[in-house]
């Protein structure tokens, strides 16, 4: 049977709080249970000047950035929309029915003014995370790290062309002492330190809109500047550290760094599951001495088609060399200043072997293999891959570090960016939605 609804109470009166309107298991009551934000007081005390004009409560600040990444509103202007009309925000915030709720570009204005050069997203961060551990939901037996590309709000036909030096990595003082170790095992002279202080350079596109972010290319079609959000996160899918860089810098550059900040922050892992990108000399050897057990992917031999591959030449350990598939010895010749040994065949024998052509196409017929001195920490790695307790790890990166940037892009905004702070917030949410649901008592009656 149709029904119409004739009573129209737009004018009704009523006598009613706020904390009425708001459900009794909505989630900004579950945020507001978990964490206490006055800790934010303490952290930005030195950036507010003792005379003026009263600020805006920096509390508010920064809760109104988790309404905006925690509900994936897609700009500050909307969320302080939303906040007018939502009681729930309003709740949360602290504002009652008629408060006057801030102008959308206070907090663009504060960012600038106090918190860009600042570690205050960080601090908020860390505070989280402390406040997680403190409550027992997070593991930090397994990590697991991967990044994502954001899209910086830049034109990516606004650039100008730069030479620049290449960065230098976390492990680059390690590999040239270990280089010139290797050198003078082999008989050969060590490096002098200007072979390596020798400066290098690149050349990039750098953002007239945005001069932090990096020009990335993944194929013809996608073509923009763009920041790399690198992140671990645990078994559980909370965060436990997060470090952001242009996005042309390479993802195994950034895995020590934020594994020590990880270690620092909740302590060292038993296992570090990562994607093939990851899988590097320099990152096996670094997990192997720090006694963390990598749980990396297979990866397929990069070997043209119709050639023998690299696993086809055997080395021997014992004496130091590589074994052809037709049995010839490839001897050692040099150690490069990238850490890479050359093992190197007899041309006279090569030249009139039957394996030539899937050999080497090589003018002189001789075939080079090189090997890093840190290869074998590549192949232990290998072995591991199968071993039953490392094969579960690295499955479980699909539902914990993957669905944690998944989650990040659908579900709280972080499409594109316009500040490096966002990856912290959003990082920072996340962790606060997750606690504050894990950790839900429910309400109390009275």
């Amino acid at each position: 049977m149709l029904s119409k609804h004739d009573s129209i109470q737009r004018d009704q009166l009523e006598m009613i709080t706020l904390d009425q309107l708001v459900p009794p298991n909505h989630l900004v009551r579950k945020m507001e249970a978990a964490i206490d934000f006055t800790f934010i007081y303490d952290l930005v005390k030195d950036m507010y000047s003792e005379v003026g004009r009263p600020s805006i409560d920096p509390v508010i600040l920064v809760k109104l950035t988790f309404i905006q990444y925690t509900f994936g509103i897609r700009s500050m202007r909307k969320t302080i929309e939303e906040v007018e009309t939502n009681m729930a925000y309003r709740w949360f915030l602290g504002y009652g029915f008629h408060d006057k709720v801030p102008h959308f570009s206070t907090f663009g204005k504060n960012y600038e003014r106090r918190f860009k050069d600042t570690d205050l997203f960080e601090q908020i961060f860390c505070r989280i995370l402390m406040t997680a551990a403190n409550k027992k939901v997070i593991s930090v037996e397994h990590v697991f790290v991967d990044s994502t590309h954001v899209k910086a709000s830049a034109n990516k036909r606004k650039f100008e062309k730069k030479i620049v030096r290449k960065e230098t990595r976390a492990y680059q003082g390690r590999l040239q002492e270990e280089i010139n170790q290797d050198r003078e095992n082999h008989g050969k002279k060590p490096f002098p330190p200007d072979k390596f202080d020798k400066e290098e350079t690149k050349a990039i596109k750098e953002s007239t809109t945005d001069p932090e972010s990096g020009y990335y290319v993944k194929d013809e079609r996608t073509k923009q500047f763009a920041y790399s959000f690198h992140a671990a996160a645990d078994g559980n899918g909370f965060v436990l550290g997060t470090i952001v860089t242009p996005g042309n810098t390479h993802d195994s550059h950034i895995l020590e760094p934020l594994v020590e900040q990880v270690i620092e922050k909740v302590g060292k892992p038993e296992a570090v599951a990562a994607d093939a990108a990851y899988k590097t000399p320099a990152i096996t050897s670094y997990l192997f001495n720090k006694e963390i057990t990598p749980a990396l992917p297979y990866t397929r031999p990069r070997t043209k088609e119709g050639f023998f591959r690299k696993h086809d030449y055997v080395y021997d350990e014992h004496f130091d060399c590589y074994l052809c598939p037709s049995g010839e010895t490839l001897k050692y010749s040099t150690t490069n200043k990238e850490g890479y040994r050359a093992y190197k065949s007899p041309k006279q024998i090569c030249a009139t072997c039957s394996f030539l052509s899937r050999c080497t196409e090589s003018k002189d017929h001789q075939k080079v293999v090189t090997r890093h001195i840190w290869q074998a920490y590549v192949e232990e790695a290998d072995h591991l891959r199968h071993h039953q307790e490392v094969k579960p790890i690295y499955a479980k990166r699909k539902e914990t570090i993957e669905r944690v940037f998944a989650d990040a892009k659908e579900k709280h905004g972080m499409r594109w960016t316009t500040l490096r702070g966002q990856a912290m917030l959003t990082f920072a949410a996340m962790n606060v939605k997750k606690m504050a649901t894990w950790t839900w008592q429910g309400p109390k009656m009275a």
